[in-house]
Parts: structure tokens; C-alpha cells; sequence
């Protein structure tokens, strides 16, 4: 009899490449074997280098260089077969490459008076339903959806109501974007605070608060009916929101984990399984979590509304990669368990993940 140890997934660095300047994203190009890393050189200038992997090594195959750092980027609006990338830098703005003549953007904006943190992209790559739509967050507190269609406005700007104090947004992501009509962008803020606005009724759904600063969330799937969310925080916890039931006063149910002492930068779900995500670490680690489903996901309350009820997490596996943290993560859509991650040790890497049918 196998011992159940020999099932468990493993984490296997594949290749690895140093870079001379410092690594804020990293992301496959969809239908390829390629990646992107995103930066800020030494001279304070951005930096974006298209790699491909061959073989057990990394090749570069360009290396643009941009006038301000980049900090995020997304392919999630743009067709495959365009996959244009959008990017967020230093300076607020909102830029779209195509890769293959990327001297100029083909669509740019002034987005934001500060940083673009975060980003993110729906309506393209096959994935979601409706417009092609970019959403971005901010440093000076605002989230904005952009059409690339539609020049210089955002379809959509949520901003501190008057008199509130306008909070740094670290992490913003769409979901619900299972038809034409429906589609939210949750987005989590330094404080604590997480909100989620649907764009439907362009309205504020619902908020919560997790204590800590918010530093990464992501729906499971952006093209379903909401079922679950996933929000890291910088002291090591996070939660798993079920998204399927929203009660009138206690809103969606969760579960956390500590996952460890320090920063969880990043959680990313595997692609080809939505119960499977992996966590990056301040400690220069990843982890990698299933979910389950409780018996039943929904109960009544004494009033008889319907609430949720959490499932539970438990660890598959966990690697400590660099003595830095673990800043950036991307999951190939493409090949099961392949996986890019970048860390402040100014190294990306290519990881595989084996097992992963077996879990």
C-alpha cells in the first residue's frame, strides 16, 4: 500500500531566472509557453521582458523599457487572439500593449492621480461574459472600470463618499460575469476594509472589514455565478467567503486560516480547478489549499432567511522558495500546474505542480 504522503502534490522549481531590477508582476501569455515580468528599473523607469521557457530554462526574448515603473498588468480583456496586455504604473496610468509592436500603447489613459496597485481584466480570453472591461485601484483611493472601447472616461468610478477618509486600494478583481448583464468588482483597501460593487446597479452590494490590510482577492472564477472569494491579509490570514448566499444583515459566510506569521501577498486558483488555490508568502513561501464544501452550503436563520454556511481548508502542500517575499503569482490557463511566481529577491520562477488530478 502507498503511504498517502506519495499522493500529496509536489512543488517543483522548473527554472529560474535572476533579474537586475525589481519584479512587481509576472504573468503567462495565454497560448504559449511565454511569461511576462513587470517592474521598475534602478533608473526608476519601468520595465517589461518577454520570456519564453525551453527546455528546464528561461530565454529573453525582449525587454522594453517604459518611463515609469510598472507595478500590475492583465491580459483578462483582450480576445486571445489579440492578447493585448493592459498595465498599471507609478504615475496612475492606464496603458494597453500588443506585445508585438509594443513601442506605443494602443490605448492609454491618465487613470488615477497615484500608483495603480492592482488590476484586472474580464470580457476577453473566452472567460466572462459582457464588455471587455479593466478595472483598477488605486493608492488615491478610487477603483475605476474602463472600456478600452471608450476613450478617457471610466465606466465606472467608486470613490470615498464625502467626508469619508479615502483608504489606499491594494487589490481590486472582477466576478459575477456569467451574462451580459451581471458583474462585480470586489476590491480590498489597507484598512481592512473589503467592498463589493455591482455594476449592474451601480451600487455598493455589500462591505466588510478583516482587521487587517487587504493585499490580494480573487473569485474562484470571474464567468460563474459568484461562489467563492478568497481575501490574504498582511498578517498571515485569509479568508474563504462563500459568495453562493448573501444574507440580509450578516452578509457572506467565511472561513479563515492563519496560514503563517507574516504577509500572505498573493492567492491565485488553479485554473482547471476552482476548489485548488495557492497563497504566497512574505516568507518567501507558497502554500497550496483545497477547499471543501460543508454538507450543505445554505441554511435558514430563525427569521427563515437563507444564510451560508463556510466550508473548511486544509493544506496540500507548502514550499519556501527565497528569503524574500513571494510578490507576484500566475497560474498558466493553459497547462495544468504550471505556475510563475516572482519575489523581492529580484528572481522569477517557473514552478510545476504535480499531482494535482489526484487531490
Amino acid at each position: 500500500m502507498s503511504s498517502p504522503g506519495l499522493e500529496r502534490p509536489q512543488v517543483v522549481a522548473h527554472a529560474q531566472q535572476a533579474l537586475n531590477y525589481t519584479l512587481f508582476d509576472c504573468k503567462w501569455v495565454p497560448r504559449s509557453a511565454r511569461l511576462l515580468c513587470l517592474g521598475s528599473a534602478a533608473r526608476g523607469t519601468g520595465l517589461l521582458q518577454l520570456y519564453e521557457l525551453s527546455g528546464g530554462r528561461l530565454a529573453l526574448l525582449r525587454e522594453i523599457e517604459k518611463a515609469k515603473p510598472i507595478k500590475c498588468g492583465t491580459f483578462g480583456a483582450s480576445s486571445l487572439q489579440q492578447r493585448y496586455l493592459a498595465t498599471g504604473d507609478f504615475g496612475g496610468n492606464l496603458n494597453i500593449w500588443n506585445l508585438e509592436a509594443p513601442e506605443m500603447p494602443v490605448y492609454s489613459v491618465k487613470g488615477h492621480k497615484e500608483i495603480i496597485n492592482s488590476i484586472d481584466g474580464v470580457g476577453g480570453l473566452g472567460i466572462g461574459e459582457g464588455a471587455p472591461e479593466i478595472v483598477t485601484g488605486s493608492r488615491d483611493g478610487t477603483v475605476k472600470v474602463w472600456d478600452p472601447r471608450q476613450k478617457d472616461t471610466p465606466v465606472a468610478n467608486m470613490e470615498p463618499v464625502q467626508g469619508e477618509s479615502k483608504r489606499d486600494c491594494w487589490t481590486v478583481a472582477f466576478g459575477n460575469a456569467y451574462n451580459q448583464e451581471e458583474r462585480v468588482v470586489c476590491a480590498g483597501y489597507d484598512n481592512g476594509d473589503i467592498k463589493l460593487f455591482d455594476l449592474k446597479t451601480m451600487s455598493l452590494r455589500w462591505e466588510t472589514n478583516i482587521k487587517n490590510g487587504v493585499c490580494s482577492v480573487e473569485f474562484d472564477r470571474k464567468d460563474v455565478n459568484m461562489n467563492k472569494l478568497v481575501a490574504t491579509s498582511l498578517e498571515g490570514k485569509f479568508h474563504v467567503f462563500d459568495m453562493r448566499t448573501q444574507h440580509p444583515t450578516k452578509g457572506f459566510a467565511s472561513v479563515s486560516e492563519k496560514a503563517q506569521k507574516s504577509t500572505i501577498w498573493q492567492v491565485r486558483h488553479l485554473p482547471q480547478n476552482r476548489d485548488i488555490f495557492m497563497t504566497s508568502g512574505g516568507a518567501g513561501s507558497l502554500h497550496l489549499w483545497k477547499y471543501e464544501y460543508p454538507a450543505q452550503r445554505s441554511k435558514k436563520d430563525s427569521e427563515g432567511a437563507e444564510m451560508g454556511v463556510a466550508g473548511s481548508v486544509s493544506l496540500l502542500q507548502n514550499v519556501t522558495l527565497s528569503t524574500q517575499p513571494i510578490s507576484s503569482l500566475d497560474w498558466s490557463p493553459d497547462k495544468k500546474g504550471l505556475c510563475v511566481c516572482g519575489a523581492f529577491d529580484q528572481t522569477v520562477r517557473v514552478l510545476i505542480v504535480t499531482k494535482l488530478n489526484k487531490v
